[in-house]
């Protein structure tokens, strides 16, 4: 379980298109080169610990000729920044992922004190 110390939590979200590779010939639709995509979100205002990061698929277009495998997740997470990565494999072809993602954790209070 994640304890936060103090009353002020902050909740981010978002949601983002993280390739259209069918438009342009890219690797996750063709299944040829790397088969791994990388984002860096960055939060809007710094958290106090590690914030706990969830994400989603929400919206996904694949081929119907071949499995359907991915996997999605939250990476190098810090108090400023995240990475979202997707990733498939074998004959899968993917034309094309949003995915959203949602942090929860602690913001600095104004009455806390910066001592060192």
């Amino acid at each position: 379980m994640h304890r936060l110390q103090n009353n002020l939590v902050g909740v981010t979200q978002g949601s983002r298109v993280l390739f259209s590779d069918f438009s342009d010939g890219g690797p996750m639709w063709t299944g040829t080169g790397p088969r791994e995509h990388r984002t860096l979100i960055k939060f809007d205002e710094a958290y106090v610990s590690l914030p706990i990061v969830h994400v989603s698929m929400s919206m996904w277009d694949t081929d119907q000729k071949t499995n359907h495998r991915m996997d999605l997740s939250a990476e190098k997470i810090t108090e400023t920044e995240f990475e979202l990565v997707f990733r498939t494999w074998g004959d899968s072809r993917v034309a094309r992922v949003r995915a959203s993602w949602l942090a929860i954790g602690q913001l600095k209070n104004e009455d806390d004190w910066d001592l060192y």
